[in-house]
């Protein structure tokens, strides 16, 4: 467990490492990139694993709090991401540290062995705890690639 939350972290601090250059008033800014601005990917990563670490991982509600912290859904009826407007840089990052005090608070009930305990998706798929991180670090990642993307082609 400790080696996967390890990883975690390290995934985290590469985003938040990329995203100190970003200029807090183009949070929101229009991109090529589908039309997701910087914030909304942002809300995007953080949601996700909310989601996971709630569903599937713990198998329980979200915490009340949490509406506060995610008061769009995550996708519109087509399938795009939900643009996610307004809120400053600061608050996208209290955000994701929100979701990621959540993980570590909650992990803390699961041992080493509850790594392949299976369980059920909505989707009729079976994934274990440890699946659920990898699932979350290449989440993360690839959407730190558009992050990327976005900052180079404003000559960030």
């Amino acid at each position: 467990m400790g080696a996967l939350l390890a990883m975690s972290e390290d995934c985290r601090e590469r985003t938040l490492r990329l995203l100190e250059t970003l200029d807090p008033y183009r949070v929101d800014s229009p991109t090529e990139w589908q039309g997701n601005t910087v914030g909304s990917l942002l809300y995007h990563i953080a949601a996700i694993e909310l989601d996971w670490l709630y569903a599937e991982l713990m198998a329980k509600d979200f915490p009340e709090e949490a509406s506060e912290w995610f008061p769009h859904d995550v996708r519109e009826k087509g399938g795009r991401l939900t643009p996610v407007l307004g809120d400053p840089k600061e608050r996208h990052l209290a955000r994701l540290a929100w979701v990621r005090d959540r993980m570590r608070e909650e992990l803390r009930s699961l041992a080493d062995e509850d790594l392949q305990a299976t369980r059920s998706t909505d989707g009729d798929n079976t994934v274990t705890p440890e699946w659920v991180f990898h699932h979350l670090m290449q989440h993360e990642a690839e959407h730190r690639g558009q992050l990327g993307e976005i900052l180079v082609s404003w000559g960030i």
